[in-house]
């Protein structure tokens, strides 16, 4: 086999990537081994120094803008004040192309907790077709699989049909201000497509996702002796009739229905609880003063965040008035916009061809429950926008976990769609 400046003559991006599977796993497990977790935002610092540099060996012009410090303390709790945030950029320059595609990954992971089958969390140890380890599936994999598809069309000496922008951004996990919303607003972008690469994986195209709105509800009560509860107000007690009142709000919700492209039926859904305290000063033996909870209400498509924020809140404060005695504030914690462009863009057609030749089964298009930067693009720059990636198992879990079948075949769906389609 000729090999010219690490030119390999003669072999297919699709062919390179089978032929460096090892690298690709190689190449998660060091991304995996640096555990930026958010919050509070670790060893940022660390991983886009090390995505700079991937970025440049797969052919990129690459670089990290820094957060203003400014905006950094204006945004984010005090107590992260401290962590620093960057969001990398590649751009590569395509021979007579007249547009431009954008791929964007986060690379901020949640926090970990419990027993690691592999006994250690940040391991991206490969065992029986998976690698497993805080970020695998979300969505470290993703960035794997798109950096060894750029290496593979460098290796290969094919060209890209289309400029290629990538972002690799921080703070997905809480809110996206400080990463995608920040990039879309002040980095140096100018693309006329987006890829980010979660949402959608399998056969499945991402066209769309929901979007949330997160409260954080205080009951306040009023102290007393635990031996004589009548003399004050329990907030807990009141808390738990006002969370049992949210049962109607439930019901309403369920009667409302979109459906996806693919024929699946979403429904707005509320959990409630997630994060829920007692106020300071608690014992056994104290009627408790103040109790608190967290909602998440998650907002289909075709439902904005400003109404559902409101029609909560009025729920909220009705239902507390046929409470006795239960007195409540209501703080907005963080929302994230839903999103959802019927799929009728050739660039959508586009993929989900891709997806097919390479997966051999039809491509559907879905809509994902959860949310993810994707509407930053489509809303902000106005701009056809899918998700696609490899995904996993267990995101946010124990022994989260990718398949290495699946990062490969992402890793060459990307490759594809930048050779067969020229916008």
């Amino acid at each position: 086999m000729e090999r010219d400046l690490g030119i390999v003559r003669g072999m297919t991006p699709a062919a390179y990537i089978d032929a460096h599977e090892y690298d690709l796993t190689t190449l998660l497990r060091g991304l995996v081994s640096i555990p930026t977790v958010n919050p509070p935002g670790e060893n940022y610092d660390a991983i886009t120094a090390r995505l700079v540099k991937e970025l440049a060996a797969a052919g990129l012009k690459s670089r990290r803008l820094a957060v203003p410090a400014g905006l950094l303390k204006k945004t984010l709790p005090v107590e992260q004040h401290g962590f620093p945030r960057w969001n990398v950029l590649g751009f590569r320059k395509a021979r007579g192309a007249k547009k431009t595609i954008h791929f964007n990954a986060h690379y901020d992971v949640v926090p970990v907790s419990g027993n690691w089958a592999q006994g250690d969390a940040f391991s991206g140890a490969v065992v029986k077709g998976w690698q497993h380890g805080r970020g695998t599936a979300d969505m470290k994999g993703s960035i794997a699989s798109l950096l060894m598809a750029l290496r593979a069309l460098r290796a290969s000496g094919v060209e890209p049909l289309m400029n290629v922008e990538v972002s690799f951004t921080a703070d997905e996990e809480t809110d996206s201000a400080l990463g995608a919303g920040w990039v879309v607003e002040h980095a140096p972008i100018s693309p006329d497509y987006a890829v980010v690469m979660e949402g959608g994986e399998g056969n499945r195209v991402c066209c769309g996702h929901n979007g949330v709105v997160w409260l954080e509800v205080t009951v306040h009560g009023r102290a007393a002796h635990g031996s004589q509860p009548h003399k004050g107000v329990n907030a807990f007690e009141k808390m738990a009739a006002l969370v049992r009142e949210l049962d109607v709000h439930k019901e309403e919700l369920a009667g409302r229905t979109f459906t996806t492209p693919e024929g699946k039926t979403m429904r707005p859904t509320l959990n409630v609880g997630g994060v829920f305290a007692q106020g300071p000063g608690g014992k056994i033996n104290t009627v408790p003063a103040l109790a608190s909870f967290s909602i998440d209400r998650r907002v289909v498509a075709v439902e904005t965040v400003v109404e559902a924020e409101r029609e909560l809140r009025a729920f909220l404060a009705a239902a507390a008035k046929r409470i006795p005695d239960c007195r409540i504030s209501v703080a907005k914690v963080s929302d994230n916009h839903p999103c959802y462009h019927a799929p009728e863009h050739p660039f959508f057609a586009a993929m989900a061809a891709t997806v097919t030749r390479v997966r051999k089964k039809a491509a559907v298009f879905n809509v994902s429950t959860g949310f993810n930067d994707m509407h930053f693009f489509a809303h902000h720059l106005k701009i056809p926008t899918l998700g696609y990636g490899p995904g996993g198992e267990d995101c946010h879990a124990v022994d989260e976990r990718a398949s290495v079948k699946e990062l490969v075949r992402s890793a060459k769906i990307y490759a594809e769609l930048l050779t067969t389609f020229a916008g």
